[in-house]
Order: C-alpha cells, then sequence, then structure tokens
C-alpha cells in the first residue's frame, strides 16, 4: 500500500516499536486503511506540481458535486464570515486559501467515505460527532490563533481525522461497538479497555490513516496523542490536541452530558490555549453561540 511514496513501512519507522508491531499485527488481521479518493489524488499532484490556477484546481473540485456542495456548507461557517459571501469553487480558493481548502477538502473526503452496513446507527452517530468536534474545533482556533496559531481549517482537520482509527476498528472487530459502549451518550474508548480486549489502539491507526493521507506532520502527531496530551512535552502540536480535547468538552456541555476526562485535563489544557477556569465560562458561550449559529437546533 503507498500513497504518493508513503508506504506503511515509511510511516512505521516514525513509531516506537510497540505500535510499529501493533499496526503491522492490526494490517495482517484485517484493518483496511482507506484509500484516498480520485479527486484528493488529483489535487494533490497539482499542488506538488505547484500548480496554484485556482480555476484548474475549481475543475478538479467541481468534478464531484457532493464533496462541491459540503465545501460550501463548511465555508459557509460563522469561522469564514469574513469572506462571505462565496458564489463559486474559484472564489473559496482565493478567498480562503488553496492549502486551507485542500485541507477542508482532505476531512470532507474521509467523511464521505463508505459506510459500515452493520452498526449503521452507532456509524452514523460516530461521524456526527466527529462534524460536531471538528466545528467547535475550527471555532476554537479562530477564537485563539493569536495564542495557538492553530488555524481553522488545520482544526476541522485535526477535529474530523482525530478518531478516524475508530470505524476502521469497528470493522475489523464485531463485538467493538458493544465491548467499548459506543452509541452510549457521554461513552467514549476507554484505551486501557480497547488494548486490552483487541489490542489495539484507535490512536495509532488513526495516525497511520493520518500519515497515509500525507496530513501535516503535526496534525498526524495531534492524532496519536489526542488522549496523551501530558506525554507531548513542548511538541508541535500540543496546542492542537488542546483545541481537541477543549472541542470535545463543549461537544458535551452541548448535549449536556458530563465528560469524565475534562477534571483531569482542565489544567494542562487551559493554559496551553490562553484561558483558565474564570474565562472558560464566557469562552464555551461564545464559541456555542457561534456553533449553534452554523448549525440551529
Amino acid at each position: 500500500m503507498t500513497a504518493a511514496g508513503n508506504s506503511v513501512f515509511d510511516i512505521t519507522q516514525s513509531l516506537g516499536a510497540e505500535d510499529a508491531q501493533r499496526i503491522k499485527r492490526l494490517l495482517e488481521g484485517g484493518v483496511k486503511i482507506p484509500a484516498q479518493p480520485r479527486v484528493l489524488d488529483e489535487l494533490r499532484k497539482l499542488m506538488q506540481r505547484k500548480v496554484m490556477d485556482v480555476r484548474q484546481l475549481a475543475k478538479v473540485i467541481n468534478q464531484d458535486p457532493g464533496l462541491t456542495a459540503m465545501l460550501f456548507k463548511i465555508v459557509g461557517s460563522v469561522a469564514y464570515r469574513e469572506f462571505h459571501p462565496f458564489e463559486s469553487v474559484e472564489s473559496i480558493l482565493q478567498a480562503v486559501g488553496t492549502r486551507q481548502t485542500f485541507n477542508l477538502i482532505q476531512a470532507i473526503c474521509l467523511a464521505g467515505l463508505g459506510e459500515i452496513k452493520k452498526n449503521r446507527q452507532v456509524y452514523e452517530a460516530f461521524w456526527a460527532r466527529s462534524h460536531a468536534v471538528g466545528q467547535i474545533a475550527m471555532l476554537v482556533a479562530d477564537e485563539r490563533i493569536a495564542v495557538c496559531n492553530i488555524f481553522p481549517d488545520q482544526a476541522y482537520l485535526a477535529g474530523i481525522f482525530h478518531d478516524c482509527g475508530v470505524p476502521l476498528l469497528m470493522q475489523r472487530f464485531p463485538t467493538y461497538c458493544n465491548d467499548m459502549k459506543l452509541g452510549t451518550p457521554g461513552v467514549w474508548i476507554d484505551l486501557a479497555e480497547e488494548d486490552k480486549k483487541f489490542n489495539a489502539d484507535h490512536c495509532v491507526v488513526g495516525y497511520l490513516v493520518a500519515r497515509h493521507w500525507m496530513l501535516p506532520e503535526f496534525i498526524c502527531d495531534a492524532i496519536r496523542y489526542h488522549h496523551a496530551l501530558n506525554e507531548l512535552g513542548d511538541h508541535e502540536a500540543r496546542s492542537m490536541v488542546a483545541i481537541l480535547e477543549l472541542a470535545t468538552d463543549i461537544h458535551y456541555r452541548d448535549l449536556h452530558v458530563p465528560n469524565p476526562e475534562w477534571d483531569r485535563l482542565k489544567g494542562v489544557v487551559l493554559p496551553e490555549l490562553g484561558l483558565d477556569e474564570q474565562s472558560l465560562p464566557e469562552f464555551v458561550d461564545i464559541v456555542l453561540e457561534r456553533f449553534r449559529e452554523n448549525d440551529p437546533r
């Protein structure tokens, strides 16, 4: 399996021996890494050749009406309000930027891949959660850009990809949904339990997908360590993981369910984003107001 020369062997070299062995075992056991859609592959080739003609790039994107519709929906977010209205894909590329638009398209392509026939309800709920966390992360990044230097397209990309190992493990292990209690409000993957039952780690699988799809390295690292912020130290991915954790907590608040991880994480997440417990409630209100404006109930 290759992705523009990015083989699984090359990817595992950047991991520790335990993670590399785990990936090898999962791939041999039937976990399938999704291939990139043709439109995405065409766009990447153009950009690698430094073709930045927005007319040519727009022509490729417009080949896929579903992708184009989703792109308009995402840039319709309040995070891109200063650029509204968008009249064409060309105008999006010009205003948002070619690299930024490409990041958004990568996220759309992953979320649009074929669905699982079994556990369809859980699968749909998973992508609804990923979309919500991605959109909230985009707004958190927009609000804290001066502090973190993370841009909305990057945060959205990380938000969509960060748990993408989960549906791949759902495909591989018939009992995964039940054992991990997926579909229960407020319940998410317990890493220790996941490892014990399946000898697998959805963070490592997600990292493999991200590297195979050639996402920016710091986003790949954020996906790998999004449940292990304390292990990152002074790492380039640290702010991205903090954004993902806060976006996840805000999503829980929006659902009115408790986040069992927040008390353990907030002491690290908030300072990383230039926030504290006193400023947090107002910040959450601002983000949720913008999120609901974009996604009215």
